[in-house]
């Protein structure tokens, strides 16, 4: 890949410190900063986010409190405060109505200074009533009678660590000066079609609101700002694309007698999502170039199958394949669940976490060294400086969202030749999400489930009906059945009222004694394993459990999930729960209870769970309902932080950045051409080359 060459000189000023603009000194510029705002460029970025609509009204008599308006007036007595915490008073008059301005703390010079008696002056703020008297309390302005008026329609910016509206105009406006006129990288029809000013001109537009209008997302200059935004984010993404499609792999070509020894041990033969997802991986990795692909799949589509006849590609061709999970559980489950798989291949599947040591740890790195195991299943372990592989052809990463891109890039560096990675991620994730994510990867998407899947009624139960839920668990484990339920916390906290593991494990103990066990994260992991083995061969009947059991567990004969509080849980996460059970030949319930009275979005998130499996509705709702920033996993998983483009509601835009991008770089490959260069200057603006020299290596 060819990086932005250094950052242009024209630049330079965007890119100096915070208190080099009027009206930032070192308290302020310490503020700033908590906004994320360290140099001019980010407050370019930062956009007023209201604002105040000042009618001027050339009479007191025309002002209808509450209003913000600005007026000319004539200076009356001061009456200074007449007690501690009293506020100081100004009273003013147009000749025929007073009007008293309010001030708390002032210093006796300033306000001495800023009204004196016997002038005019003109005054801008909110008025509002008190006794019967209009009042001003603070004005916003207080100018003289021959300076220009306030803007009557004035930005409001966002605020924090003691800055004022007058401290941010100044500056931004300080910023505004400094941006230079940059050539044009949108693609010259796109911007007539879409009427944008340039950029410039679109950066003073938007500081610079007129109306409320002005303020939507959907007002011209926002848009074009944030598609500049969504341009330069998708120019690096088709970038790394092309460096990995460039990037020699190793050509991995298996001979399908191990894929069908295990096919053929399958109870049901494989959906063809299934059977496409493998082909378009066996496509990747027989080709010389380096595979990176997303493998995404709704809960129970079995994405675990198409990992495993992927990493047989591997040992078909001499190789070896590492399956690398978020946390032990997950990596100790999907070992236990491909090893009948490996056994019908005959060959060898070891499991390694942080929780192997000594002699059985010193024997399983030789043995994965010199090639005797074929499949390593371990947790971030085997990122391990002295984990090293005879010949790994094949790295898959499950849940990728809890993984960071450093981590993954540690990964590819396993080896000689950097492995074919595939990805796989249970979290359904919403188109424009994905694309932003995961958009150096080709897509493969399990649609479709598994015969054997059950489909799962889900229920809305009020707690107040705990004892009847009892009950009802009664029954059902009398005839056979095995139950999770799953609570929010481990331990009381008085902060939050929720129901604790352990208090409900010992409540449910009391009812139903040995057939109940416990699983919590903070457990240590030799009695977590045996709770878990003991669920699983039916020695115990209930598992009480913390979200630690969100992804990978696998009990086909539990049938119920009781999820305490659902209120309180995401959408993705509720769904993910709810995927525990239907994996078997029997029906399976999901209980959602609930604490009266709902918030709207809480009986919205639950409603959307009872009336859909599908997890990808389930997460456009998640979208629209929490917005991109709060996703699940979103936090971990390197998501830009847009700081104008809107994620959620400009899905559309990020699409035609995504394909504009794709389609420069295949006619301008060099990036050599005036709009080449322009898009140069847009990635170090945007700061993009980080993100290029860090994802770019891998």
């Amino acid at each position: 890949m060819t990086p932005p060459r250094g950052r242009p000189p024209v630049l330079f000023p965007l890119f100096a410190a915070a208190d080099t603009l009027p009206g930032v000194g070192p308290k302020a510029q310490s503020a700033l900063a908590q906004l994320g705002i360290d140099r001019p460029r980010d407050l370019l970025l930062t956009l007023p986010n209201s604002g105040v609509r000042r009618r001027p009204v050339a009479r007191l008599a025309d002002i209808r409190p509450p209003e913000t308006v600005t007026v000319s007036v004539l200076v009356g007595r001061h009456a200074p405060p007449t007690g501690r915490g009293r506020p100081w008073r100004v009273t003013c008059s147009d000749g025929a109505q007073d009007l008293v301005i309010v001030f708390f703390h002032p210093r006796r010079d300033w306000i001495e200074s800023q009204l004196p008696t016997g002038q005019r002056r003109i005054v801008s703020g909110k008025v509002e009533l008190f006794d019967g008297v209009a009042q001003m309390v603070h004005p916003d302005h207080i100018l003289h009678e021959d300076a220009s008026l306030p803007s009557e329609f004035e930005p409001v910016y966002p605020l924090g660590g003691g800055l004022t509206q007058r401290m941010m105009a100044t500056a931004a406006s300080g910023a505004l000066a400094r941006a230079p006129d940059l050539p044009e990288w949108i693609d010259p029809e796109l911007l007539r079609t879409q009427g944008w000013p340039d950029w410039h001109a679109a950066l003073t537009q938007a500081h610079a609101p007129q109306s409320p209008g002005d303020l939507s997302p959907l007002a011209p200059p926002r848009v074009r700002l944030a598609y500049d935004e969504f341009l330069a984010h998708q120019m690096t993404l088709a970038l790394i694309r092309r460096d990995n499609r460039r990037r020699k792999g190793r050509q991995t070509q298996g001979d399908g007698r191990l894929q069908g020894k295990v096919i053929s041990a399958l109870p049901w033969p494989l959906t063809g999502a299934q059977s496409r997802a493998v082909t378009e991986i066996a496509e990747d990795m027989a080709s010389d170039r380096r595979m990176n692909r997303l493998l995404q799949g709704d809960v129970g589509a079995g994405k675990t199958l198409v990992a495993m006849l992927s990493a047989l590609i591997a040992v078909e061709a001499g190789g070896q394949a590492v399956l690398m999970a978020p946390t032990e559980i997950l990596a100790r489950q999907h070992a236990r669940a491909l090893e009948p798989l490996a056994r019908a291949a005959g060959i060898r599947l070891a499991a390694l976490t942080g929780r192997d040591k000594g002699e059985l740890r010193a024997q399983l790195l030789e043995d994965l060294r010199m090639g005797r195991i074929d499949i390593l299943v371990g947790t971030h372990a085997v990122f391990q400086k002295d984990v090293e592989f005879h010949d790994l052809r094949l790295a898959i990463i499950d849940e990728q969202h809890r993984f960071g891109v450093a981590q993954r890039l540690e990964l590819s560096a396993k080896g000689d030749i950097p492995p074919d990675v595939l990805v796989m991620t249970a979290t359904p994730i919403p188109r424009s999400l994905a694309m932003t994510q995961f958009g150096d990867l080709d897509l493969s998407v399990l649609d479709e489930k598994p015969p054997g899947r059950q489909p799962i009624t889900t229920v809305m139960i009020s707690d107040q009906r705990l004892n009847a839920v009892v009950e009802r668990l009664r029954a059902a484990l009398d005839s056979g059945a095995r139950a999770y339920w799953v609570c929010p916390l481990v331990e009381e906290s008085e902060a939050v009222d929720l129901t604790a593991a352990e208090a409900r494990f010992q409540a449910l103990r009391a009812v139903f004694g040995d057939d109940v066990r416990l699983v919590h994260g903070q457990m240590p992991p030799e009695q977590r394993d045996t709770a878990m083995a003991d669920f699983a061969s039916g020695k115990a009947r209930i598992l009480v459990a913390t979200t630690v059991i969100e992804v990978g567990v696998d009990v086909p004969e539990a049938t119920i999930m009781v999820i305490e509080r659902a209120e309180n849980f995401g959408l993705a996460q509720l769904h993910q729960l709810r995927g525990r059970v239907g994996r078997g030949q029997g029906a399976s319930t999901c209980l959602l209870m609930y604490h009266a009275p709902l918030t709207e979005g809480g009986q919205k998130r639950l409603e959307i769970l009872r009336e859909t499996e599908d997890g990808f509705r389930i997460a456009e709702a998640d979208l629209e309902m929490r917005g991109a920033g709060d996703m699940i996993g979103t936090a971990q998983s390197g998501l830009p932080r847009f700081r104008i483009a809107d994620l959620e509601h400009q899905a559309g835009l990020m699409a035609t950045a995504r394909q504009d991008a794709r389609n420069f770089l295949e006619r301008d490959p060099q990036m050599d051409s005036p709009r080449g260069q322009a898009i140069r200057t847009l990635l170090w603006l945007m700061e993009q080359d980080k993100a290029v020299r860090l994802i770019g290596v891998g």
